[in-house]
């Protein structure tokens, strides 16, 4: 059974939009701080662990534009593992080893979660990860959280049906006082 894991880079006040440098005020702003060496090791790791990236349209496209042209481990891996676009528009994805998911959503995810044995990832693609958390399908939450107040952008949280519990599992600063932390759906 697959568990479904949201990680996102996030601002103190909750921003996650463009963190990497896309069409945005502040471009780059989470590379405006280091995360040292071990800060780096843990995204790393966390996507060498992952057994599938389930995105949205606009981050899979970040993506399939970019992790083709790398070379290593992280690029093999990104490359050739299993990735699943949720879109109602795109009909040929052009990243190898991609499926699009154009149905229900939660249906889509229950089946992924079903079949997929291991971590599926959700890196950025802000609107997909509001909704799997409104229709209460992420089994955990990573948060690397950068000592920056944007005051603008679109944020990660959203209004969601109900109140739901979690709980810390790990807490982690690295770098310029880049704190990671992960939730795991309580109960």
């Amino acid at each position: 059974m697959g568990r479904l894991v949201v990680t996102e880079f996030i601002s103190l006040d909750g921003v996650v939009e463009a963190p990497g440098g896309e069409d945005f005020k502040y471009p780059n702003w989470s590379f405006a701080f280091d995360r040292g060496p071990d800060g780096e090791r843990f995204k790393e790791e966390e996507a060498l662990g992952a057994a599938a990236l389930l995105l949205g349209r606009a981050t899979y496209e970040g993506f399939a534009e970019a992790w083709p042209q790398y070379e290593g481990e992280l690029a093999d891996k990104y490359n050739g593992m299993p990735k699943y676009v949720v879109s109602s528009t795109l009909t040929t994805p052009t990243w190898n080893n991609t499926t699009v998911l154009s149905g229900d959503l939660v249906d889509e995810v229950t089946r992924l979660k079903r079949d997929i044995d291991g971590e599926i990832s959700v890196p950025g693609s802000i609107r997909l990860a509001q909704s799997l958390i409104a229709h209460d399908l992420v089994d955990e939450i990573r948060l690397m959280s950068f000592p920056v107040i944007l005051g603008h952008g679109r944020r990660l949280w959203s209004d969601t049906p109900d109140k739901s519990a979690w709980e810390l599992v790990d807490a982690t600063t690295y770098g310029d006082g880049v704190l990671v932390t992960a939730y795991r759906r309580a109960g």
